[in-house]
């Protein structure tokens, strides 16, 4: 190609080389997979089952569905955190662990009343887990931006309500334990709460995005405070009320928290508006007064949280229950199969964290709040990186709604804030909510794998090629 004479020919540009750390993200895969092969060896012989072949199958699937999640990593996102797979594959095995752990409680129970074994969960669990991985692997696949995600907002947003109130509808609604949260076709039964959050954040972002210029206006101040204009505060009101909606029709206070709880702090990372901070908590408060005065299930599960022992025997037997087991744990916890976690009622689901508390004990539980601290970091990382505005509130939002569900449950598990009917991500039993937050794990992939990407960069002066010019 020619150039004239005395113009300068277009400087090549150059792109900046990024590690894509995978074989990090590997590395720490394996010294995952190791720790819960002998945490499941250490349940085996200290229970005296040994190496029996449900911990053989459960290490072998698990190691399997593991690699398979890296390679499609290493094959679609590149570039992505090389930290999230590895910690919730962690959390992953030490629930399928403590939910083995607590299958082998009942064997040995049933065989000593003279009744026939039950169904180990582990094998449900592990099938639902290989479940979360194929979705995993088909949003990395068929996802391969995320800013696609926003042309859909209102779709979202629709889809997340329809799942929400779907559990009311007639014929496939189901309640339990008192909770109307689970829809039931023949033998299928699934949470779609626990879908409808994600389709909720979506929405959020896509929303806020459009509308955080008319939020974030300031018209009047109170007490040096910024209040929006009477014609903004209609988001927030709304969702105040569906939040209100669900705890009334369904009963399900965890939702109801989860849902409010993420659209306020989404709305404040997009406004940075202190004051919608200060109007969500009047109405959190107002809310639950209301609640409080108006549900009796509501001020029963107060009742319980100020003083369980009077229900010891009724209503506050579970908590009562978690409560001598943390106690017997103590720091360093009775091990891994010395336990008595099979005491506490729904010890594998709504009380794995209390199961894992007696048997780990004080540091252990430390240890997992420090797994998910780092989780939802490494989240809250991807959002500060990315460059466009809805990948930042996509990100905050899921982390926050992991952020959220995990404070509820430990806290109400601890006694730290009334008991709540959420799931310990990645823990508990259960296929919907471990279904739905490995999909969220993807999601945070892909968006980390757009920030982290490298782009193509104008090199230094230093590295420009010596141009010869002939003089006109």
């Amino acid at each position: 190609m020619s150039v004239p004479l005395g113009v300068m020919p277009p400087v090549p540009q150059a792109v900046r080389k990024q590690p894509s750390r995978r074989n990090v993200e590997l590395l720490l895969l394996v010294f995952a997979w190791g720790l819960g092969l002998l945490g499941t060896l250490q349940v085996g012989w200290a229970t005296g089952e040994g190496a029996a072949s449900r911990l053989w199958i459960t290490a072998g699937v698990v190691g399997v569905l593991a690699l398979a999640m890296h390679l499609v990593v290493r094959w679609k996102a590149k570039y992505a955190d090389p930290v999230l797979l590895p910690v919730a594959t962690l959390l992953t095995e030490l629930g399928l662990v403590m939910i083995y752990r607590i299958d082998v409680a009942a064997a040995q129970r049933a065989l000593l009343n003279g009744n026939p074994e039950p169904t180990p969960d582990v094998y449900s669990q592990l099938t639902w887990f290989a479940v979360a991985v194929i979705l995993f692997i088909s949003v990395l696949v068929l996802l391969r931006d995320h800013r696609m995600l926003q042309r859909y907002t209102y779709t979202f947003g629709l889809a997340g309500l329809v799942l929400l109130i779907l559990p009311l509808a007639p014929f496939i609604g189901t309640t339990v334990n008192g909770a109307t949260l689970w829809i039931r076709l023949g033998g299928f039964s699934f949470q779609p709460a626990e879908v409808a959050k994600i389709l909720l954040t979506i929405f959020f972002a896509g929303y806020l995005v459009e509308k955080r210029d008319s939020l974030a206006l300031v018209r009047t101040k109170f007490l040096g405070i910024g209040l929006p204009r009477l014609k903004d505060l209609g988001p927030i009101l709304i969702a105040w009320l569906v939040s209100l909606a669900v705890l009334v029709f369904e009963t399900d206070l965890g939702t109801s928290l989860l849902f409010f709880g993420l659209f306020v702090s989404m709305l404040y990372i997009a406004t940075q508006r202190r004051s919608w901070l200060i109007l969500g908590g009047i109405l959190f408060v107002a809310g639950a007064a209301a609640a409080y005065y108006l549900f009796g299930h509501v001020r029963l599960r107060v009742e319980v949280w100020l003083d369980p022992w009077a229900y010891a025997d009724t209503s506050g037997y579970q908590i009562v229950q978690s409560l001598f087991g943390l106690a017997n744990g103590g720091i360093l916890g009775a091990g891994l199969g010395q336990g008595f976690p099979n005491l506490v009622p729904f010890a594998s689901t709504d009380f794995i964290v209390a199961a894992l508390g007696e048997e780990l004990g004080v540091t252990g539980l430390i240890a997992m709040l420090l797994l998910y601290a780092v989780l939802i970091e490494r989240g809250l990382r991807a959002a500060v990186s990315v460059r466009d505005s809805f990948g930042q509130l996509l990100a905050a939002g899921l982390s926050i709604t992991l952020a959220l569900q995990v404070f509820v449950i430990i806290g109400g598990v601890t006694r730290l804030i009334p008991l709540t009917g959420l799931t310990t991500p990645f823990l508990s039993y259960g296929g919907s909510s471990l279904i739905a937050n490995w999909i969220i794990v993807a999601l945070l992939l892909r968006i980390s794998d757009r920030a982290r990407r490298p782009e193509a960069t104008i090199p230094s002066p230093d590295d420009a090629v010596t141009q010869v010019v002939r003089r006109v």
